[in-house]
């Protein structure tokens, strides 16, 4: 029997899907999200069912988390993100004792437990300064993809001040940076160095490591080592980090039709 793990973020559709008995991963896929996300995150589950020659018949439950997880009617529940996104590390990084997961809409820091469990976590879902969103910002203005970014700030020899702590104001001052001739590289890591700051904020000073990052902005190079640098902590790029959500989503999924087939 098969079980699904869906993540409805607010920039993509993520799908993992698990064998029942042995919690292995048989299958996984990303889609971008758009307005018809209840369709398109059935097309892609069919899609990724077909690849193993399956059908929705091999399903067993199906749990979604995200942005957008009360869309999705075929689901058979829904959980929060941080349980999904706390599972999921945990899986992939046994000894994990903070998460910090970033996306396009919102930024989280979680603590677990020794044990694992959800000990408490800080949120920050008002202003897109401290997400992938301001990302997007910067790349649209400078004229690059999201991709580019990293390698950009890689570059730079030295990182602008970037003191807005609200996104709009925050391009503003991106755009007299530039008028200025401050070079982008050096706007691109000022941004990362200001996303790991708010990032900062939330913790406080209780992050005990290990600290694992995810997320869709954990793929861009460079957060990384900007979140140690502030963090003054080593930070951990968790395996996959866009697919740790969907990942804790499908464990909750095998979870709960096991107890469900021992109730049976």
């Amino acid at each position: 029997m098969i079980c699904a793990g869906i993540d409805a973020g607010s920039r993509a559709i993520k799908i993992v899907l698990l064998e029942a008995e042995t919690s292995e991963v048989i299958a996984s896929g990303i889609h971008d999200q758009g307005v018809e996300q209840d369709a398109l995150t059935q097309t892609l589950l069919d899609s990724l069912l077909a690849g193993r020659g399956l059908t929705r018949d091999a399903l067993g439950r199906v749990v979604a988390t995200g942005y957008g997880r009360n869309l999705l009617r075929f689901a058979d529940t829904t959980v929060t993100e941080i349980t999904c996104h706390a599972l999921g590390v945990r899986h992939v990084a046994p000894d994990v004792m903070t998460i910090v997961e970033v996306g396009g809409q919102d930024s989280k820091l979680i603590r677990l437990t020794p044990k694992g469990t959800v000990r408490d976590f800080a949120m920050n879902d008002r202003c897109a300064a401290g997400t992938g969103r301001f990302l997007e910002v910067v790349a649209s203005r400078i004229g690059v993809s999201l991709a580019d970014l990293g390698p950009m700030a890689a570059r730079s020899q030295k990182p602008a001040s970037i003191s807005s702590t609200c996104v709009v104001f925050a391009e503003t001052e991106i755009v007299g940076l530039l008028a200025s001739g401050v070079p982008a590289e050096d706007i691109v890591a000022g941004v990362e160095i200001s996303i790991a700051r708010r990032v900062a904020a939330m913790a406080g000073r209780m992050v005990e490591p290990p600290i694992v990052f995810t997320g869709g902005v954990a793929m861009i190079s460079g957060m990384a080592e900007a979140l140690e640098s502030v963090l003054e902590k080593p930070v951990r790029l968790a395996p996959d980090p866009q697919m740790t959500g969907a990942l804790g989503a499908a464990i909750l999924a095998v979870r709960q039709h096991t107890e469900g087939t021992a109730e049976a």
